[in-house]
């Protein structure tokens, strides 16, 4: 590789660093101001935009958040809220499954905050250590993105592989029990990490505090979430477009005929989901302002923006220096080709966005010549989130455990997320890989 190709590298990084310090919509920015010395200062030409990979979101988002104005979001929490506590002896288990649930559902692993208070209280009540059941549960929500048929991560995937025959159900054909699998089976360990309540000293002391005991030990009422009359309904309109999605993305034939070619998945989505908001506006009536002040509708376009720019720029970086990118890679790949998942987690890990990682890595690797299978079945590496633990819900579940089990270590990385994190993404790539030969 040559000194300039590190050089721009490293100004890419550095965007990337400071973009998502930033936070918001930083990483999209500064992608923009890392576009401009590339382009303007070093010659390199910009790469196409990800036009479809940002309109499939915002075709997303809008049903999404419509969605969540009518109070769809509420009555699917209510429902977790219920499960939780019925099931409290297992919660290990049950919190995450929940999580990833919701996640697949909403396509976005930010519907975690609100079940993550409801885990904390169900677990320490039960004389459960919170950071087992906390731990998984974020991880889980992070995880359940490459699960769901209307995340933007999958739908980038989906865009870039078509090309190659592979459809939407080829892909949750893998990664839906991939990560089902290698949740449940990192939440075996997980089920005995760090001491149980009874004996933690840090949480005994705290016991010894009358006030604290005032707190917390209160006897815990049912919550009941007061639900707008359209909210089941706008649910079962949401559900309804992302079933038609999948059995679109499964059953090709299904798809209107262009040209001798069914209608490509990157219209398809954008076709039914912009449908779904439409209904779900037109039936359920939600508050026009409330849709767009929602956390749904903002975290989505903040996606947009970080795909808009840091995609940008990193293809850029890419395309400039394409050959010398597939010499370097090409021979380590064939040797090994599961070790692209290192450069998706670290990307990951640095971005913040499992579709801005996508999007930046993906057509490098299909333009080295990794096969489908393998970009598939370590396409769950994605999920850095935990790694650093900045992302919201960590901070969330945090401060929602009170007694003291979930944390960041003095060492900032050894903090509650790092075990249940790693285990996770060994056994769900293990399992990715292996569903990919059998089922591709």
């Amino acid at each position: 590789m040559s000194a300039m190709f590190f050089i721009q590298f490293a100004i890419v990084l550095l965007c990337i660093l400071v973009g998502a310090r930033v936070g918001g919509i930083g990483l999209g920015v500064f992608g923009g101001l890392g576009l401009a010395i590339l382009s303007f200062g070093f010659g390199l030409k910009p790469a196409g935009l990800p036009i479809d990979v940002m309109f499939m979101i915002m075709s997303v988002v809008a049903a999404a958040a419509a969605m969540q104005a009518a109070g769809g979001l509420d009555y699917m929490i209510k429902i977790a809220t219920r499960i939780l506590r019925k099931n409290p002896k297992h919660i290990t288990f049950i919190a995450p499954l929940v999580t990833w649930t919701f996640t697949v559902l909403a396509g976005t692993g930010h519907v975690a905050y609100s079940v993550l208070p409801v885990i904390a209280e169900v677990s320490r009540h039960n004389g459960i250590r919170p950071e087992r059941p906390l731990s998984m549960a974020v991880i889980a929500s992070q995880f359940a993105i490459v699960a769901s048929p209307i995340a933007a991560a999958v739908v980038a995937v989906v865009a870039f592989l078509e090309p190659q025959g592979i459809h939407l159900g080829d892909v949750l054909g893998v990664t839906i029990p991939s990560t089902l699998l290698g949740l449940g089976l990192a939440c075996v360990f997980v089920n005995k990490m760090g001491k149980e309540l009874k004996d933690d000293p840090n949480y005994q002391r705290l016991l010894q505090d009358p006030e604290y005991v005032k707190v917390n030990n209160a006897v815990v009422n049912p919550i009941e979430l007061p639900l707008k009359p359209t909210a089941k309904f706008s649910v079962g309109l949401f559900l309804f477009g992302a079933l038609f999605v999948v059995l679109m993305g499964a059953m090709p034939s299904l798809r209107p005929v262009f040209d001798g070619k069914p209608m490509g998945m990157a219209h398809t989505i954008e076709i039914v989901m912009l449908s779904v908001g439409a209904l779900i506006i037109l039936f359920c009536k939600p508050d026009g302002n409330e849709i767009t002040k929602g956390s749904v509708f903002h975290a989505g376009m903040r996606a947009v923006i970080a795909i808009f720019g840091i995609a940008w720029l990193g293809d850029t970086l890419m395309q400039g220096h394409m050959s010398e990118v597939k010499s370097m890679v090409s021979g380590l790949v064939e040797t090994a080709p599961w070790a692209f998942a290192f450069a998706l987690f670290v990307l990951s890990v640095l971005v913040n966005s499992q579709g801005a990682t996508v999007a930046t890595l993906f057509p490098v690797g299909i333009a080295i010549g990794i096969p489908a299978p393998v970009l598939i079945g370590v396409f769950v590496a994605v999920n850095g989130y935990f790694f650093i633990p900045n992302y919201g819900p960590i901070i969330a579940s945090i401060d929602f455990d009170t007694t003291g089990t979930t944390r960041i270590g003095r060492f900032i990385f050894n903090h509650s997320f790092m075990l249940p994190g790693l285990l996770s993404m060994l056994f769900s790539i293990g399992f990715g890989l292996l569903f990919s030969n059998i089922l591709l």
